[in-house]
């Protein structure tokens, strides 16, 4: 067998968060030269640079928001290229973090914002919160949990979009007033002092599907071994960062630069199995899942939960299902890489 670095290379690209730990784990440990693959990693700002590289083909793969997918797949802003989902990579990791000038005694989780807004709000513009992208989970997120709350987008209350890093400097600096991210970007803004999460991803939708690998469609037509086997390693990777005994050392690795580039302690606080919230100490061991159950299969109810929530947010077609997307979620490139899962 020829040397892993012999072998073609495979662009997978990344976001600084910390479900890009199974990326960074498989990368930092030589699991992807484990399943004789030559990966390289390219660090993005924000899903935007990452659905743009996937586009015009200057990357094979990417960890990415699901919404990237039926974004891509569908043609959606006439953008449109043949990519495939063979693994889910992650649940949960998100919260909701609003801007300390937002009392939490008065807000709650949520219940008494619209009275906020409406009683208390003295500055002369809308309320502004801001989404990682609009095709994200975090946009249906954020829409879901105002909807409960009697709350929508509009002349008091405006929505905008930013790439994940840098939310907390926007919410230190008054541009925005809350965001719905990915950690460790809300313990960025809590702990440091600047906002406090009402309420988690896990909290808002229990068992949501996060991250996904998303792969060109070319690549899978033209290297399926190699389809395979990422799969694999990845799916390999997740397992590990699932371990409570691989914590510190998974936190050390998110730590580096070439990752987030937070602080450990920053970094520490989502992944269990207490989250400082900014408005007391909360359980977070659920806050981050990798691995379980069927957790990492792209099967249709996975594909069900975003279709939902894009269509309740008002970015897709009514006529387009999950039993419409099977050559996008691919369930057959998933039960081979689980065959080729080394043990443990």
């Amino acid at each position: 067998m020829p040397s892993t670095e012999s072998r073609m290379p495979i662009r997978l690209g990344f976001v600084p968060l910390n479900d890009c730990a199974p990326v960074a784990v498989a990368k930092e440990l030589g699991i992807f030269e484990k399943y004789g693959l030559n990966v390289r990693l390219s660090r993005q700002p924000g899903w935007a640079t990452v659905r743009d590289m996937l586009l015009y083909g200057e990357l094979d793969a990417a960890q990415s928001i699901a919404g990237l997918a039926f974004h891509l797949a569908l043609g959606l802003s006439r953008l449109r290229r043949d990519v495939a989902v063979p693994l889910i990579l992650s649940a949960h990791g998100n919260a909701i973090t609003l801007s300390n000038d937002i009392p939490h005694d008065i807000v709650g989780h949520g219940e008494g914002l619209a009275g906020f807004i409406q009683h208390r709000w003295k500055k002369n513009r809308p309320l502004t919160l801001a989404a990682a992208h609009r095709y994200s989970s975090h946009h249906i997120l954020m829409q879901s949990w105002l909807h409960r709350h009697g709350l929508k987008a509009g002349r008091e209350l405006e929505l905008v979009f930013l790439p994940p890093p840098l939310m907390p400097g926007h919410l230190a600096a008054g541009h925005i007033d809350g965001f719905c991210v990915g950690e460790p970007w809300n313990s960025e803004a809590i702990l440091n002092g600047h906002g406090w999460s009402p309420v988690t991803s896990a909290d808002l939708a229990t068992g949501h599907p996060e991250k996904i690998l998303l792969l060109d469609g070319n690549f899978v037509g033209e290297r399926r071994d190699d389809t395979i086997a990422l799969g694999a390693a990845l799916l390999h990777s997740c397992r590990l960062c699932q371990d409570p005994d691989f914590l510190d050392e998974m936190v050390s690795i998110l730590a580096k630069p070439a990752y987030t580039g937070c602080s450990e302690k920053t970094i520490r606080n989502s992944l269990g199995p207490k989250f400082n919230s900014g408005r007391g100490t909360i359980d977070g061991s659920n806050l981050h899942l990798f691995f379980g159950g069927d957790l990492n299969c792209p099967s249709a109810d996975k594909a069900s939960w975003f279709l939902s929530g894009m269509r309740n947010t008002g970015l897709l077609p009514d006529n387009i299902t999950a039993s419409s997307l099977t050559r996008l979620y691919r369930q057959d490139l998933f039960r081979s890489a689980e065959k080729a899962l080394l043990p443990a």
